[in-house]
């Protein structure tokens, strides 16, 4: 196989895309210790979380919805300008979460978030394709998925130090610097754009973004200085009641607003000898271009299996209430797809991105891989706040992340080895061969399991996420080498949302199987004035038997994985494998 140089400028593009694409991922998970924090400051009692659990699937929904229609339109204008869009999305959102005072707006700011980091995963492997050949893309792509799987273990640790020391909102308004520093530092890592003599800056575009962006935070930070004065509150009294959008429908909402209504009005209509800070003139026709209409439909259908999936009280459903409703739904939108995708002449779903056996079945080993990853993510803290640490979550997640630190060094190693050797298909399949045996053996792991110090059940934790990292970037690779180069973006979007679906799907499969084989087993235990006739109250051997069947429950999920990660070892040494070399 033959290589070609590097682009100009190509490491120092990655480097920052890549660390785009860790403040992204390290914002996925931070939510996991700042959701208290967040309820506490909106004034949702802890007893009420099923009333937050719209933070958490309104990042999900912005995260997959447009995943392929981002990864379409860097086929179609380029990688670099959808990619400072998605960190001028994940800012923005971060801006509106971050001055929220009412769950409305946070969850839309979470959502707006959710669309911007979730577009760099793809758009940045798409660019690692671009830049390296087929034979050198390996350690590239291990580094960008080792540093998506550290987000996991930064996420947390990062978040809790800055909860404890400045309070939640900072998580969200530090990502602002981070998001400025890594479009300064893409925008200056590549060639220079041809420029003639006669182009100057837009100077008034200029102007008015800083107007609307000043404006609109004020509007939405609502400092207690400005609010509350005698003279500056008028500036905050809404003339138009909107409940919890009221704060855009104050005077300085409204100049906020109706100066970014005029940006893009500029924008779209400069041409000539100002150079535009924005090319808007090109959107329509790339929207054309990238099939919009099929785009929504398709945003429509991932957006009902989202909803339908990470809305669900495990304890007692597989899918939320809503599902007689949202299903139907989804079916219309996938029917009315499938006949978009037939007649259109740019379908969205190009049949050449999924010809491809492996671009289908990268798809399908990630369903299977997701679906035992959340497993791992999930039910790994509650085996250990169920024995060895029954009063401590972070000795829980002291736990888990001895998994966690893994995956992203398995990711390298993993890409390392595709580089090497070339054989994706066998480096995928021997990792989640690996986490598949790990989950077997934690299948039947004791009570004491994680107990005594240094135990068995840390090498099989370290074995799972190494296996789980192991798997990434040869699946990515395989896809990258069967996808013509420009539908690379489209191709990696499929494979990301593919990995989503998996993990909410596969979470409330196995935990509504793994509840009902503990309902089962609860239902047997004798009452504890049976068992402890003297002390009703405190009866160890009620609380052993209950022990008992929630460890049945947790053995039930981690043999369900370890199915999900074989079946995914054999899907990848099967449909990974290159039709010809």
């Amino acid at each position: 196989m033959t290589t070609v140089p590097l682009r100009e400028g190509a490491r120092r593009r990655l480097a920052f895309a890549v660390a785009g694409v860790l403040v992204a991922a390290a914002d996925t998970y931070v939510v996991v210790v700042a959701l208290p924090s967040i309820m506490d400051g909106l004034g949702i009692g802890i007893d009420h979380i099923q009333r937050a659990t719209p933070v958490v699937s309104g990042y999900l929904l912005g995260y997959v919805a447009v995943l392929p229609l981002l990864g379409r339109l860097s086929d179609q204008i380029g990688r670099r300008p959808v990619l400072v869009g998605c960190l001028v999305a994940f800012a923005a959102g971060s801006v509106v979460t971050a001055t929220a005072r009412s769950l409305a707006l946070l969850v839309t700011g979470r959502a707006i978030a959710g669309l911007g980091g979730g577009g760099l995963v793809p758009v940045t492997l798409a660019m690692v394709a671009d830049s390296w050949a087929p034979d050198r893309r390996g350690l590239p792509l291990g580094v960008v998925a080792g540093v998506q799987e550290l987000g996991a273990v930064i996420g947390p640790l990062y978040g809790a130090a800055v909860v404890a020391l400045a309070g939640w909102r900072w998580i969200f308004w530090l990502n602002l610097p981070l998001c400025a520093i890594v479009i300064v530092g893409y925008g200056r890592g590549g060639p220079r754009p041809v420029r003639t003599s006669r182009q100057r800056p837009d100077v008034a575009g200029g102007l008015l973004a800083l107007v609307a962006v000043a404006a609109l935070v004020l509007a939405l930070a609502a400092p207690a200085g400005l609010a509350d004065g005698v003279t500056t509150g008028e500036l905050y009294v809404p003339e138009v009641p909107a409940g919890p959008w009221s704060v855009l429908f104050t005077p300085v909402g409204l100049i906020g607003l109706g100066a970014l209504a005029a940006f893009v009005v500029w924008e779209a209509a400069t041409e000539g000898p100002v150079r535009p800070l924005l090319p808007l003139r090109r959107v329509p026709a790339a929207l054309r271009a990238a099939d919009l209409p099929g785009a929504m439909l398709l945003a429509g259908a991932l957006g009902c299996v989202v909803i339908a999936f990470s809305t669900t009280d495990a304890s007692r459903q597989v899918v939320a209430s809503s599902a007689p409703v949202l299903g139907p739904v989804a079916v219309a939108c996938g029917a009315a797809l499938a006949w978009r995708q037939r007649h259109s002449s740019v379908p969205l779903l190009d049949p050449a991105a999924m010809r491809p056996r492996a671009s289908w079945g990268a798809s399908a080993v990630n369903l299977a891989a997701g679906a035992a990853l959340m497993a791992a993510l999930v039910d790994v803290p509650f085996f250990a706040r169920a024995t060895a640490d029954p009063n401590s979550q972070l000795g829980a997640a002291l736990v888990l992340l001895r998994f966690l630190v893994a995956v992203p060094v398995g990711a390298v190693l993993g890409g390392a080895l595709a580089h090497r050797t070339g054989h994706e298909h066998h480096i995928a399949a021997a990792g989640m061969a690996v986490a598949a045996g790990a989950f077997v053996t934690m299948s039947g792991w004791p009570a004491t399991a994680l107990t005594g110090g240094i135990a068995v059940s840390d090498a099989e934790l370290v074995a799972a996420g190494l296996g789980f990292g192991l798997a990434i970037a040869p699946t990515n690779a395989a896809v990258l080498a069967a996808v013509p180069r420009q539908l690379h973006g489209l191709a990696m979007s499929l494979v990301v949302v593919a990995r989503t679906i998996g993990m909410l799907v596969g979470i409330s499969a196995l935990t509504a199987v793994a509840l009902h084989r503990f309902y089962r087993a609860a239902a047997r235990i004798p009452s504890p004035t049976m068992l402890c006739p003297s002390d009703a109250v405190a009866c160890p051997a009620y609380q052993r038997l209950e022990t008992d069947a929630l460890l049945r429950e947790l053995h039930t999920v981690f043999a369900g994985a370890a199915v999900c990660a074989a079946l995914a070892a054999v899907l990848a040494v099967v449909l990974l494998r290159p039709a010809h070399r």
